[in-house]
C-alpha cells in the first residue's frame, strides 16, 4: 500500500514520462516497424512472486523489450503508444490451468475480462476435436490457422486418445495391444506440442481404468518431461487421500498435478491442514506434486457423478431402469442427502437452468429422485454445492496451489466469469488472505512453470508480452450464481502477444495462439 501511495505522489507531481533512458534500451527500438507501446511508472507485479515495484515496461512486437526503473528522465524517442500506470498494476496475463469450451467456436471475451490471456484445454480426459476425428492433431492445424481470443495449451485427452485407440468405453482392462496403441496415439500427440496428459476418472470412460492402464501411460508422459493432470478418482472426504496416492503412484516418474483441489463434505481449517500436510509428505519424497483451484464452494459437472457406475454408458440404462430402478432411486436419494438433498444442486441446462433439483422436481410434480431417472445420467449438468469455504480458503493459500476456473463459455457457473476478479476483489483487496503478489504468481508465474512455459508467465525482458493492467480497488467480479454471465470489471488493458485483446470494456482483437510444449 505504501508503494501505491508513493506511485500516485509521484504522478501528481510528475505528468511526464519518467522514465529510464532509452539508451539502456536496445538502439533504434523506437524505429523499428514491429508494433510498440511504454507503460510507463506502472507497479510492476512481475509474476515471481517478489515485491512489487515502480517501473516502466517497454513492449515490442510480441516480447518485452525491456523493464526499467524510471529515473527522472524523459525518453527522446517515444513509442508508438504510451501507457500511463496512473497507480495501477501491470501484471503478466494469468494463466488458467483448467478450462474448457473451444476457441474455434466459442468466445473468450468473458475470460480476456477477468485478465487470462492463456487457457489450458483438454482438461478431465476429453479434449476439443474436428467433428469425429478424434486425433488432436487436425485440430491444432485448425487453431493454428484461426484468429483466436486468447493462448491455448493443449493436453493429452485420456479419454479421447482410449477411444482413438480404438479400446472401447466397455472394456476395464485393455489387452497388451490395446495399452501399446494407447501409448502410441498418447506419444503422436505429445510429440504434435501437447503438455501433458489429463484424465477424468469420475467420469466414462476413465472411471472404468485400473492402474496398469494409467501407469502405462505416464511412462510416456514423463518421456516428454510432461505433467499429469487428474480429475481424481474421489474428491470425497473419506478417500481423496487414496485419489492422490493413485495418482502419484500411475503418474511417476512424470510430474502429477491434482486438477481443481477441493475435498467434498470435509469441514475446517484443521482437515485442511491435515491434506496439506499430506502434500507436503509427498514432496518432501521427492515428488514434484501441484494442484490448482477455484475460490468457489460449488462444483459444476454432469449429473452423472450422482449416478453409481453400474447405470452409466455403455451399459443399457433402459435395462438398468427396467430391472433396478428400485435400487437406482434409492442410491440416487442416499447420494443426495450426503450431497446436501436437491436444494444442493442448481441446475445448468435446459429445460431446467436456473433451477435447484428440488424447484424441477415440484414443477414436473415428480421426486427428484424420479426426474433424475427420468432425465439419466447424461440428462444435464448443474452446480453442485458440497464444499466448505473455510476448508477451500485454507487449500487456496498453500503455495503449491495454482489457480484455475475449471470453466468454459456459456458455463452456467460464476467461476467461468469471475474467478481473477473474484481473487482480487476479495481475497487481496477485501479479506487480505493473500497479497497482490502471491496472488499473480499463482495465477501467472506458477502455472508457467507447472507446464513448462519458459517465456510466459513473468514480466522480463525477452518474455512474452501477454499482460493485464489494472487497480486492485477497482475489480469487480459481477458474476453469480443467479447471473453467472456477467463479465467482471476493472481490468483497463489486457494485451496477448504484445497486441491488446481487451480495452475499455470490450475485445479490442484476437491475438492469442496455440502453444506448443518444447
Amino acid at each position: 500500500m505504501a508503494m501505491a501511495r508513493q506511485l500516485t505522489r509521484r504522478q501528481m507531481v510528475g505528468g511526464t514520462v519518467a522514465a529510464g533512458a532509452l539508451a539502456r534500451w536496445s538502439p533504434g527500438l523506437a524505429q523499428q516497424s514491429a508494433p510498440m507501446t511504454l507503460f510507463k511508472e506502472v507497479m510492476l507485479v512481475d509474476g515471481t512472486g517478489a515485491p512489487s515495484r515502480l517501473a516502466n515496461v517497454l513492449v515490442s512486437g510480441d516480447r518485452i523489450a525491456d523493464v526499467t526503473e524510471p529515473t527522472g528522465r524523459r525518453i527522446a524517442a517515444g513509442a508508438a503508444r504510451t501507457v500511463a500506470g496512473e497507480g495501477r498494476v501491470l501484471a503478466p496475463g494469468f494463466i488458467d490451468m483448467h478450462s474448457h469450451g473451444d476457441p474455434l467456436e466459442d468466445s473468450y471475451e468473458s475470460f480476456l475480462a477477468m485478465g487470462v490471456t492463456t487457457i489450458t484445454l483438454g482438461q478431465d480426459g476429453d479434449g476439443p476435436r474436428i467433428g469425429k476425428d478424434l486425433d488432436p492433431r487436425s485440430w491444432m492445424a485448425a487453431v493454428d490457422r484461426a484468429a483466436i481470443d486468447l493462448n491455448v495449451a493443449l493436453l493429452a485427452s485420456h479419454g479421447t486418445l482410449r477411444r482413438a485407440a480404438g479400446v472401447p468405453d466397455s472394456v476395464r482392462r485393455p489387452d497388451a495391444d490395446g495399452l501399446a496403441r494407447m501409448a502410441a496415439q498418447l506419444e503422436s500427440e505429445l510429440r504434435a506440442g501437447a503438455f501433458g496428459l489429463s484424465y477424468g476418472l469420475e467420469y466414462v470412460p476413465g472411471i472404468y481404468s485400473s492402474a496398469p492402464e494409467l501407469a502405462n501411460l505416464g511412462r510416456v508422459v514423463a518421456r516428454h518431461s510432461g505433467v499429469v493432470m487428474s480429475h481424481m478418482r474421489s474428491e470425497n472426504d473419506d478417500e481423496i487421500e487414496a485419489s492422490i496416492d493413485e495418482l502419484v503412484s500411475t503418474s511417476l516418474p512424470a510430474r502429477p498435478h491434482i486438477s481443481h483441489l477441493k475435498v467434498v463434505f470435509g469441514k475446517g481449517a484443521g482437515r485442511a491442514q491435515q491434506l496439506i500436510d499430506f502434500l507436503e509428505t509427498k514432496r518432501r519424497q521427492g515428488v514434484d506434486l501441484t494442484a490448482d483451484e477455484y475460490p468457489y464452494e460449488a462444483g459444476y459437472t454432469g449429473i452423472a457423478i450422482l449416478f453409481p457406475q453400474w447405470a452409466l454408458p455403455p451399459t443399457d440404462y433402459a435395462g438398468v431402469i427396467a430391472s433396478r430402478r428400485q435400487e437406482l432411486r434409492d442410491y440416487l436419494i442416499a447420494r443426495m442427502t450426503r450431497r446436501g438433498g436437491p436444494e444442493a444442486l442448481l441446475i445448468g441446462t435446459p429445460p431446467y437452468a436456473g433451477k435447484t433439483l428440488a424447484q424441477a422436481a415440484q414443477e414436473t410434480g415428480l421426486h427428484y429422485a424420479d426426474l433424475l431417472i427420468k432425465l439419466g445420467p447424461d440428462g444435464g449438468s448443474g452446480a453442485h454445492f458440497t464444499m466448505n469455504k473455510v476448508l477451500q480458503d485454507a487449500l487456496l493459500r498453500y503455495k503449491q496451489v495454482a489457480f484455475s476456473t475449471d470453466g468454459g463459455p456459456g458455463m452456467r457457473h460464476p467461476r467461468a466469469t469471475g474467478t481473477y476478479a473474484k481473487l482480487v476483489e476479495e481475497y487481496v483487496v477485501r479479506d487480505k488472505v493473500l497479497t497482490v503478489e502471491e496472488m499473480v504468481r499463482k495465477a501467472t508465474g506458477f502455472p508457467a512453470a507447472i507446464l513448462r512455459l519458459p517465456d510466459r508467465g513473468v514480466i522480463r525482458k525477452g518474455a512474452k508480452a501477454d499482460l493485464v493492467l489494472f487497480d486492485p480497488a477497482k475489480v469487480k467480479a459481477r458474476s453469480t450464481y443467479v447471473d453467472p454471465f456477467a463479465m467482471a470489471t476493472g481490468f483497463d488493458l489486457v494485451m496477448v502477444n504484445g497486441r491488446p485483446a481487451f480495452e475499455d470494456g470490450k475485445r479490442v482483437g484476437k491475438a492469442g495462439r496455440l502453444l506448443r510444449a518444447v
